[in-house]
């Protein structure tokens, strides 16, 4: 088993550095990555992103919001979280087997003291609490195993990003589960910082301290193509909102204009159908508004852009074109 030195931080390339290793690098070999994310949530790739996130919250606090390749649950990243990623085989002892990649991790924690256990489909606990979530995806003959590792996570930001507001979304994507989540570090026997633990446990799995002589060197070609990845795919609105599953969407609130409801209809990103209801006053039939929102990104920024070339008080007199921004977006 070889690693990859990888101290990027951006989970864009993070991500697309992955898919790559997994479909371009030599077979001959499996790998092991570890690395770590600037704030960011990462969605399950059968996640309707929508569905998953604060988007108020996270726009304010700019986290990306990238979509990988993999199934499962939306999960959060910072710099207290350690990912880890296996590049291996697709055989049959390795497909789904969670317990089986888990396991070097759970070993390498019992070593520092810490009483760690697998269960579940795919997760590792502590005292009931669970710090690390995992999930597969494959690729012709090969698959990678990934895996998240609360160190010393802000786990009240896990909190606050994941929290959607109740309000009603008909969709076909797959929900997360939402469990009580806890850190490592305090239970530890000694402390250590993230990388000393980062580095703990890569030479535990490889069972070195040579670590050069298992490290496999990217060429300039591999960083030129990662990054070419990540440009037209991971750092793109389509991959990471366009692929939602289609989903029907109520947003609803009252102003001081009047009560204002909005059912969509969003298919592969863009606004397929809606209908706008309420006891709010104008002087324009509110048809015409919805026929011009007929094809749009559901995406706050093409919405404003839109927005500003209407005269929005001529639909909903007393409710401004902000108003109806918050109301779509918040």
């Amino acid at each position: 088993m070889l690693t990859i030195i990888n101290e990027k931080t951006d989970p864009r390339y993070n991500l697309a550095l992955e898919e790559y290793v997994l479909k371009k690098l030599p077979k001959d070999n499996d790998y092991i990555l570890l690395w770590q994310n600037e704030p960011a949530i990462i969605i399950g790739r059968n996640q309707n992103t929508h569905e998953e996130i604060n988007s108020k919250y996270v726009k304010e606090h700019n986290i990306h919001v990238v979509r990988r390749i993999s199934g499962g649950g939306a999960v959060y990243h910072d710099f207290g979280n350690l990912n880890y990623t296996f590049v291996t085989n697709n055989t049959r002892d390795n497909l789904n087997n969670f317990r089986k990649f888990t396991e070097p991790v759970i070993k390498a924690l019992n070593s520092l003291g810490v009483k760690a256990e697998f269960a579940g489909r795919n997760d590792i606990l502590i005292d009931g609490k669970k710090f690390s979530g995992n999930a597969q995806t494959y690729y012709r003959d090969r698959m990678y195993h990934h895996g998240t590792i609360l160190f010393d996570a802000d786990l009240d930001m896990v909190a606050k990003v994941l929290q959607v507001k109740l309000e009603k979304i008909e969709s076909k994507g797959i929900k997360s589960n939402r469990s009580r989540v806890t850190n490592i570090l305090p239970y530890l026997e000694k402390p250590m910082t993230i990388k000393e633990f980062q580095n703990y446990l890569l030479t535990f799995i490889l069972g070195t301290e040579d670590i050069e002589s298992k490290t496999y060197h990217l060429t300039e070609e591999d960083y030129q193509n990662i990054d070419k990845l990540m440009k037209e795919k991971y750092a793109t609105w389509e991959w990471n909102f366009g692929e939602n599953p289609d989903f029907a969407l109520t947003k609803e609130k009252r102003f001081a204009g009047g009560k204002v409801s909005f059912r969509l209809d969003v298919s592969e990103g863009y606004i397929k159908n809606v209908k706008i209801f309420g006891d709010f006053f104008g002087k324009t039939e509110v048809s015409k508004l919805e026929q011009v929102l007929k094809g749009v990104k559901f995406e706050r920024e093409s919405v404003e852009k839109l927005l500003d070339i209407i005269t929005i008080e001529d639909f909903f007199y007393n409710i401004t074109k902000e108003d109806i921004i918050s109301l779509l977006f918040d």
